[in-house]
């Protein structure tokens, strides 16, 4: 969690559960461009440019063993329960991007003008860009 007060006593934030949370916080922080709050070897967390409210956090899963999700989603295997929508300047250069940092493109493409693609720990996330 991000340290410091925030105005109104609260805190929100995503964390996403990964295999390394450092190896995927890093593959954000370059998609993104936010800022490296805490890199623990359980967590990492990006803070949110300009807000001191939100965060993005990546935390080992310690629960059970790691099962990557599946896109599309498939019968009895693990499924997305909740992806990032990233909107970019230009979205070829942006997918590019991201597959120099690691992404793979999904080969399931069900929107014109977004791209959904798989992060190193097989997430899926978008990205669109608007206008």
């Amino acid at each position: 969690m991000l340290r410091g007060r925030s105005k109104n006593g609260h805190w929100f934030g995503t964390v996403i559960d990964a295999p390394d949370p450092q190896a995927l916080g890093l593959f954000y922080h370059a998609v993104l461009g936010w800022e490296i709050h805490k890199n623990e070897p359980t967590e990492f967390t990006l803070a949110v440019p300009g807000n001191s409210e939100t965060y993005l956090a990546f935390q080992r899963q310690t629960s059970a063993p790691w099962a990557r999700p599946v896109w599309p989603a498939a019968e009895g295997q693990q499924q997305m329960m909740m992806h990032l929508d990233i909107e970019v300047g230009e979205l070829d250069a942006a997918v590019e991007h991201a597959v120099e940092l690691g992404a793979k493109v999904a080969g399931f493409q069900p929107q014109e003008g977004v791209r959904v693609l798989i992060d190193p720990a097989g997430h899926p996330f978008c990205l669109y860009a608007n206008g």
